[in-house]
């Protein structure tokens, strides 16, 4: 494996954490013997380019410096090849990284590990979900919580720093049942009305929500959490279980786990990993092995 790593790095991430971040972690990659090589880029588009770019490349990591936004662009650049993921987790929710057991907003302690990691012999192999051609790491989310995300996308900065606060509170206003057709492993179809549709591969988003909590990142499946239709005071009740994952005992939640998981709604947009995928119908499948990353072996 050569030598020199890139450090793929979102300045902005975390309110500007990220490109105080990249300084520590490249200094102890440097330390451990690396060279480093950093990688910004103008826009999303531009920097996805790079990074596949560097891995086209041959460089030995690619080590991630923002939140998941940047993560899930560093999972398009390296999932199905053999370069590493690492990353250091500095942006506002750190959910993959946190599924990973890394460390948060300790860049010089991430980048020790990922060192490490590579040292040791390249880190571990995880699953990765796949939705069309966009991969990823911890849950695909559709219903109520994809809605927030698309009014809070719509709000952009109107609102501030509260903006997912205020989408959350106009969504369940309008909160309403939705008419799914859910397919497992291309089996029977089942109609459900249901609040939300979580699909798994990690068991956290939205900064510690472990919605699909019990999700293991390499075994081969997805954990499908089916929220049935409730009211509003049952889903205020069941909402703060999500941060501990103990609502998966309430009797409106379902959990199925499957290698592919087929969603068909009306009016329904599907975001994974912070990120917008596409309207639904969609299909997810677990790809096992998809990459490897830079972490501690389980």
């Amino acid at each position: 494996m050569t030598s020199e790593i890139t450090l793929f790095v979102n300045p902005t991430a975390g309110r500007g954490r990220g490109a105080g971040a990249a300084q520590p972690a490249a200094r102890v990659l440097r330390e451990a013997g690396y060279s480093v090589r950093t990688v910004l880029g103008e826009d999303a588009p531009d920097a996805l380019r790079r990074a596949r770019e560097a891995v086209a490349g041959g460089t030995g990591a690619l080590i991630a410096v923002g939140g998941d936004g940047l993560v899930s662009l560093a999972l398009q650049a390296v999932a199905g090849t053999p370069t590493p993921l690492g990353v250091v987790a500095v942006g506002t929710g750190n959910d993959f990284a946190r599924s990973l057991r890394l460390p948060v907003r300790d860049p010089a302690a991430a980048a020790r590990i990922a060192a490490d990691a590579l040292k040791g012999g390249g880190g571990r192999e995880i699953d990765l979900g796949r939705a069309g051609d966009r991969w990823f790491g911890t849950v695909l989310a559709s219903g109520f919580d994809s809605r927030v995300s698309e009014r809070g996308n719509r709000m952009g900065r109107l609102a501030g720093r509260f903006t997912y606060e205020a989408a959350l509170l106009a969504e369940l206003a309008a909160l309403r049942p939705v008419p799914y057709r859910l397919t497992l492993d291309g089996g029977r179809t089942r109609d459900v009305e249901a609040i939300l549709i979580a699909v798994g591969n990690g068991d956290s988003y939205g900064g510690g929500m472990r919605i699909c909590a019990g999700a293991v990142l390499d075994d081969g499946l997805l954990d499908v959490i089916v929220v049935a239709a409730c009211s509003r005071t049952t889903l205020l009740r069941v909402f703060p279980r999500v941060y501990r994952g103990t609502h998966l005992d309430h009797p409106k939640v379902t959990v199925y786990r499957a290698r592919s998981v087929a969603l068909a709604a009306e009016g329904l947009t599907g975001w994974a990993d912070g990120e917008r995928v596409g309207p639904l119908p969609l299909t997810a499948e677990c790809v096992p092995g998809a990459v490897r990353v830079l972490a501690h072996r389980e």
